[in-house]
């Protein structure tokens, strides 16, 4: 194994016992490390109706205790269905693979899940009963969150609307969360909002050439990035070998916003349930029924012969409100540039310009299982390209 973390590492330590994989160079940039109520799910699914989900104690999304998630058939998620020309998210329109087929159901890889809001701690441990240590709290407000990290097959889409440069770029100031504030997006949690802006800025026209998804830049490391320059059996894979940048750009074009750390943390720990894992207190075993780590997939040999699965593969490890691949397959960029926790806030994010890596959650399927809590934290800098890191999407009330 140790021959492989200097061709497949990630930076960044989130928080676990030290024993992740990683630290080592990636593309295009230096790494660093840095330690550190329940409610009823709605769909939305753009190509038909979402399958029932069970509601919880707390009225969402039932995780049990530690058993994953129930898919049982006494409750239907409610359910929207969008076709023609409309809200339908461009990454999943024409159809077909990693666009309509994701998921043990083969429903739309472009499924968003309501999230509803609360306050949790953003610092806390959970070894399978009770959090404790808490710390940190925050306000987050009901959102949407995909199901599934963006595939092959949507971020297709999104190249070829970008067309070599020539195409599409997101325009001056989009992608806020802009039903939020009154349309001014998130509050500014850093210390200096004042002179970097009290809230969202949005996309910056600045950065659009930072936006390069070409076949070169997409094939960061042979053996693990999953792009193709054509259509191929890749498709379902989690999208990696992103920066930043891109996937903001992304989220903006399908009609959304990349997730703020609290957001998906939020998400991520069952909101103030705050779960050991985002299933529950389970432990994640080897045979990839929960997520995909440890070099466990395809076989559980721990040899990383497969690196990332197919979106949606460990299908027990739903979270409380049914968002998969929470914890492993590949980690997921943040819209927050990484610093210190500040004060409690609501709808915030860390959004100064004097902040240089941005904040990635979740671990990847070379990560141990200590790098799969929710409430680990990790960073990279905007433009590094990585095996190891995805991205999803989140969203407004459709």
């Amino acid at each position: 194994m140790l021959g492989l973390v200097a061709s497949i590492g990630c930076s960044g330590s989130n928080g676990g016992s030290g024993d992740g994989r990683g630290d080592v160079q990636t593309k295009d940039a230096t790494s660093s490390s840095s330690g550190g109520p329940g409610g009823g799910a709605k769909s939305t699914s753009y190509s038909g109706s979402e399958p029932g989900m069970d509601s919880g104690p707390t009225g969402g999304a039932d995780t049990g205790s530690g058993n994953g998630a129930d898919s049982g058939s006494t409750g239907v998620a409610d359910s929207g269905s969008i076709s023609g020309g409309d809200s339908r998210p461009l990454s999943c329109a024409p159809g077909g693979a990693g666009m309509s087929n994701c998921g043990s159901s083969s429903e739309s890889c472009c499924t968003s899940l309501e999230v509803t809001g609360g306050t949790y701690d953003r610092t806390y441990a959970n070894s399978g009963g009770s959090p404790s240590g808490e710390a940190d709290p925050a306000t987050v407000s009901t959102f949407w969150l995909d199901k599934y990290e963006v595939t092959v097959g949507r971020f297709r889409q999104f190249v070829d609307a970008w067309n070599g440069g020539a195409g599409y770029a997101p325009s001056a100031g989009s992608g806020k969360h802009a039903h939020l504030n009154g349309g001014n997006g998130l509050a500014n949690s850093s210390s200096d909002a004042g002179g970097a802006g009290a809230y969202e800025m949005g996309w910056a026209a600045s950065d659009d050439s930072n936006i390069a998804p070409t076949n070169a830049n997409l094939a960061c490391e042979p053996k693990f990035d999953t792009w193709t320059p054509s259509v191929e059996s890749r498709e379902n894979l989690p999208i990696n070998c992103v920066n930043w940048y891109e996937a903001y750009a992304f989220c903006i074009w399908d009609g959304g916003f990349l997730p703020s750390e609290a957001e998906w943390e939020y998400a991520a720990a069952g909101g103030i349930r705050q779960q050991r894992y985002p299933w529950g207190s389970t432990d994640p075993g080897t045979t990839n029924q929960y997520a995909i780590y440890d070099c466990h997939y395809p076989s559980g040999s721990g040899s990383c012969t497969g690196g990332a699965a197919p979106v949606g593969t460990a299908s027990l490890g739903a979270g409380l409100w049914g968002q998969l691949d929470l914890a492993g397959n590949v980690n997921e960029w943040n819209l927050d540039f990484y610093a210190s926790y500040g004060a409690p806030c609501a709808d915030c994010a860390y959004l100064t310009t004097a902040g240089s890596y941005r904040v990635i959650r979740g671990g990847y399927f070379y990560n141990f299982a200590s790098y799969l809590l929710p409430s680990g934290r990790s960073d990279d800098p905007p433009s590094v390209r990585s095996v190891c890191i995805g991205f999803r999407c989140a969203r407004s009330a459709p």
